[in-house]
């Protein structure tokens, strides 16, 4: 049982506003100094031998739930993602023409919105470019992200045939009431067919998807979908806390906040829920993903060779990552770029010629020493700053700054500090973000709100 301090510290930070720390800096720090200039002589400055990953984001559902943080619209008929098909098939030549040869790709993960809304003949096409602009290697990873709605035997035949070898459901809650207060139906036997159409098909790598924070959730109903997830024997679970931000996304007016779970409510939802997990053997990555002992995320978070970036914690160790489509966000060593998140605009601009980009940020030397130490941390629960100083040619002395910001969580235990190496404690690791954060010198200045760090 934990003790009552220790409560009393989690629920002293609980509720402060930080970044996720998908990267560094963060997305409210980009500006339109990037442009699409700038962007292709990023591309063209890569190296020739290097693995980059490609993103593709689809923002298309057939509705939108309602807790839903995507950038996405809703699309009854499949006009609309046919046309943003072609759009993407074309963005694919404007980006190999500027970067000026094929290189290997590591990793490829369709994100949206719904990307299994594709038509099959469409994103047929959209695997087709890829092919002819970058070398899909056999043991390239192959990843996208599914509603188990959209997902039939003809789609999952369709998908590994393209070369797609892991698939992510969104199962987010089995509890009926959940469900109903997120506008998101979707009972178990719908989540049953999509697993075995998509096993049957060969593609045995799952992931699921759960959230804490929803209206409704209670220890046992979240205990529930767990017990029920591992039924499925996904090889890996991610445990998203829901982010109830409708000053940014005015659809989740929708969820009625008095039945949300407080902050004291939400972190019991996420120790149960983390319990449980333990319970089946899942061995915890980081802040919010678990995996079997047997998977490549296990094994990489044990080796120290598990890093995050815009989907969350990876294995994907490439330098670069290419997005395509509306509001995509793209990194390389020089920086970060966004596309246009309008889709029409993402879209003129195609059909114009032009890399899509509508801001950026490019990276200084001590971005990416501060990027690199947070990822550590977000990644390991721990960092020697002596060695990634040394590693980007600095010493200690440049991040400072820092250990005043850390002087609060050390004193309530959240970190400990012997030197220059820090050590995120068992009751730091839920508020891993608020360490982070103080190696953050853009959070003081922004204007941004974020989600709550339980």
């Amino acid at each position: 049982m934990v003790a009552p301090m220790s409560n009393m510290i989690e629920l002293k930070y609980a509720t402060r506003s930080v970044p996720r720390y998908t990267s560094y800096p963060t997305a409210p720090h980009f500006g339109d100094d990037v442009d699409a200039t700038v962007y292709a002589g990023w591309l063209a400055a890569l190296p020739a031998d290097a693995p980059v990953s490609l993103y593709l984001h689809v923002p298309y559902c057939r509705a939108i739930c309602h807790y839903c943080g995507c950038h996405t619209k809703a699309a009854l008929k499949d006009e609309p993602v046919i046309d943003y098909a072609e759009g993407l098939v074309a963005e694919i030549d404007l980006v190999r023409a500027a970067i000026g040869r094929r290189l290997p790709v590591g990793h490829i993960h369709w994100g949206g919105g719904t990307p299994s809304l594709l038509p099959i003949p469409s994103f047929r096409a959209v695997v087709a470019k890829l092919g002819e602009a970058f070398d899909l290697g056999a043991d390239t990873e192959h990843a996208m992200e599914l509603d188990p709605r959209t997902v039939t035997p003809e789609l999952a035949q369709a998908l590994a045939e393209a070369g797609v070898n892991r698939a992510s459901l969104g199962v987010q809650d089995f509890d009926t009431t959940v469900q109903a207060a997120i506008g998101r139906i979707q009972p178990i036997e719908t989540v049953a067919a999509a697993v075995t159409a998509l096993r049957e098909a060969g593609i045995a790598a799952i992931n699921f998807d759960l959230m804490y924070g929803l209206p409704h959730q209670s220890a046992e109903t979240i205990r529930r979908t767990v017990e029920r997830a591992h039924d499925f024997a996904p090889s890996r679970i991610a445990l998203f806390g829901y982010a109830h931000v409708p000053w940014f996304k005015k659809h989740q007016r929708l969820i009625d906040e008095a039945a949300l779970p407080g902050a004291t409510e939400r972190i019991a939802l996420e120790r149960t829920a983390r319990e449980v997990l333990a319970e089946f053997g899942y061995e915890p990555i980081g802040l919010d993903h678990f995996a079997l002992p047997q998977d490549d995320m296990a094994k990489a978070a044990k080796s120290g060779d598990l890093h995050r970036n815009f989907q969350g914690y990876t294995t994907d160790a490439c330098d670069t990552l290419i997005g395509f489509g509306a509001s995509s966000i793209g990194q390389s060593a020089s920086g970060f770029v966004q596309n246009d998140p309008d889709i029409g605009r993402w879209r003129r601009a195609v059909e114009a010629g032009r890399l899509p980009i509508a801001k950026g940020k490019a990276l200084d030397d001590d971005d990416r020493l501060r990027a690199a130490i947070i990822e550590r941390i977000m990644c390991d629960y721990a960092v020697d700053l002596d060695a990634v100083c040394a590693a980007h040619g600095k010493t200690t002395a440049a991040v400072d700054d820092a250990f005043v910001r850390l002087e609060e969580p050390a004193a309530d235990g959240l970190v400990r500090i012997d030197g220059h190496r820090l050590t995120v404690t068992d009751l730091g690791r839920p508020l891993v973000r608020i360490v982070a954060a103080a190696f953050d010198v853009y959070l003081a200045r922004a204007s941004a709100r974020h989600s709550v760090a339980v």
